[in-house]
């Protein structure tokens, strides 16, 4: 980045629809579509403004029916362009789960090679908005089982910008699940910011003593216990996954060898969750690197309450981490 070309401040929203913006016009095959994208600007006002800038044609409010306007845009991919649907929480993307997961994740498998599916999905997910038990899923790591498909999950604003033009550019379905906490951060995106590596996870802090793994949200929140006990003598590692099909078996094992303990962070439900995947993979791959066993942080195994104060204890939070840091070096130490 050059002297002359400064990072521009902005929110998460604004770099996700900074990416929208620079995939609309650099390929006049992207549309977007979903409901309320186009008038209202977006259920998060991700797609703020894009109407007035490129048209009805590009920016196409659908009926609420999702199981339709995915499947329109499985057909619009095969067709030959590049669609990004938007789901507005996804739990709706259960109503075109159908869709997701018996169409667009099996077509290139099923037509031996013949039909990839260029199809972005973009849903926001998690809790922590005060949206009760019906809108705060976190279901990535539900996603994360089915072969076929790319689940992203971005935390950054470099991420949020870069990881839609590497999905365009994907020959096959890629979901993108937006945290709703992250959209009002604040940041720098870098000014030359553009596709990023969606193979790979990245050690968003050095460390010796535990390893961290989370994604999302719990990223930041990671982040600040890491460096709240790093005046307690404790170093820890913090990998953002980002990806979580494909998992980057090589980057969590790598730091494992390091730390030779490990804290997976996730805020969807313990049993049957991502956590218990990375988990497994690491008995199954680096067993003897181990110091203690791996340790899981999940959201509460309840509905998502409409509380705030509820809301909070369900989910990992800054403390809740530290404390189970602090537990898995002091115990094993």
């Amino acid at each position: 980045m050059s002297a002359t070309t400064p990072a521009r401040k902005m929110t998460f929203r604004d770099a996700v629809r900074e990416g929208i913006r620079a995939a609309l016009r650099g390929d006049p095959r992207v549309f977007m579509m979903g409901e309320d994208v186009g008038n209202y600007g977006g259920c998060f006002a991700v797609s703020k403004g894009l109407l007035a800038e490129f048209g009805p044609e590009r920016i196409r409010d659908t009926p609420l029916m999702e199981s339709a306007f995915v499947g329109a845009g499985i057909g619009a991919a095969l067709g030959g362009m590049r669609p990004i649907v938007e789901i507005m929480t996804c739990n709706f993307s259960l109503l075109a789960l159908d869709q997701i997961m018996n169409t667009a994740a099996t077509l290139l498998h099923m037509s031996g090679g013949q039909f990839h599916v260029p199809l972005v999905i973009r849903m926001a997910t998690g809790g922590g908005k005060q949206l009760a038990a019906q809108h705060s899923h976190s279901l990535e790591g539900w996603y994360a089982h089915i072969p076929g498909i790319k689940v992203l999950t971005p935390a950054t604003l470099e991420d949020g910008y870069g990881m839609l033009a590497a999905a365009l550019e994907d020959p096959d379905p890629v979901l993108i699940f937006e945290n709703q906490t992250l959209y009002n951060m604040e940041g720098e995106l870098p000014a030359d910011a553009g596709a990023v590596d969606i193979a790979k996870a990245r050690v968003r802090r050095e460390g010796r003593d535990v390893s961290v793994l989370t994604y999302g949200a719990s990223l930041h929140k990671a982040l600040e216990a890491a460096a709240a006990l790093e005046k307690e003598g404790i170093s820890t590692e913090v990998i953002d996954l980002r990806v979580l099909r494909p998992l980057d078996d090589a980057t969590i094992m790598a730091s494992l060898a390091k730390t030779h303990r490990a804290l997976i962070v996730d805020e969807g439900w313990r049993s049957g969750g991502i956590s218990a995947e990375i988990s497994s993979r690491m008995m199954e791959q680096a067993f003897y690197e181990l110091d203690a066993p791996v340790a899981r942080l999940c959201s509460a195994e309840v509905p998502m309450p409409y509380a705030k104060h509820l809301e909070t204890a369900a989910l990992p939070q800054v403390e809740t981490i530290t404390a189970a840091i602090q537990q898995l070096t002091h115990c094993h130490g």
